[in-house]
């Protein structure tokens, strides 16, 4: 897969976070769990084209997935990463869905000719049913919870009325992006020692 959207591409799209290095935890946050009562930022058939289509670059080549599917799949990735954060067991039916996603495409190694050569690509062989792109998204998540050492990068943004998710590059990362609660945080730390030395003159 090739580089994805950054951060401010998800933005202009109208998503408050995304750009992830992990499709799937981009769209694990299309669901804004801290809100009451939760927002879903893919609740009609055009938010969820349009997520798809900024994240087009980055996945398999194919028709997009319905609707009810991405939202189907999106339940159970982020039931299966909220769990390893609270320490719990996730939902079997959410292990259930991830793994029949993953199945239903199966891949292969290629050899392609380019310009300078030749390259590996993956064939996503769809002939037998399936969407190539929640496959992937599916197999993302798979490898993402196979991988004890990126797993351990995954985070919840410290702001208590957020619920993106994200994979941190360091350790000093809390927050989901520096210019959604990164910036709402320090102001109101601002304001908090302000008004503070503002009643103590």
């Amino acid at each position: 897969m090739t580089k994805g959207p950054g951060l401010e591409d998800v933005q202009r799209a109208g998503f408050p976070m995304g750009g992830e290095p992990l499709v799937a935890l981009d769209l694990a946050d299309t669901l804004l769990l801290a809100a009451q009562p939760p927002v879903d930022l893919i609740d009609s058939p055009a938010a969820g084209a349009t997520w798809w289509t900024v994240q087009a670059a980055r996945l398999p080549e194919g028709p997009t997935p319905s609707l009810e599917a991405t939202r189907a799949l999106r339940a159970a990735i982020r039931d299966v990463l909220d769990a390893h954060l609270a320490g719990r067991p996730p939902l079997d039916t959410s292990i259930e869905d991830i793994n029949a996603a993953a199945a239903a495409v199966p891949t292969s190694p290629r050899i392609v000719r380019t310009r300078t050569g030749i390259a590996t690509q993956t064939r996503w062989h769809t002939e037998q049913g399936g969407n190539a792109a929640l496959a992937a998204l599916a197999r993302e998540t798979i490898e993402l919870l196979a991988s004890p050492e990126r797993l351990a990068t995954l985070r919840r943004c410290a702001n208590p009325s957020c619920s993106m998710l994200f994979l941190a590059a360091t350790k000093r990362r809390t927050w989901c992006a520096a210019n959604v609660c990164g910036n709402r945080v320090r102001v109101a730390r601002h304001y908090e020692r302000t008004r503070g030395e503002n009643k103590n003159p």
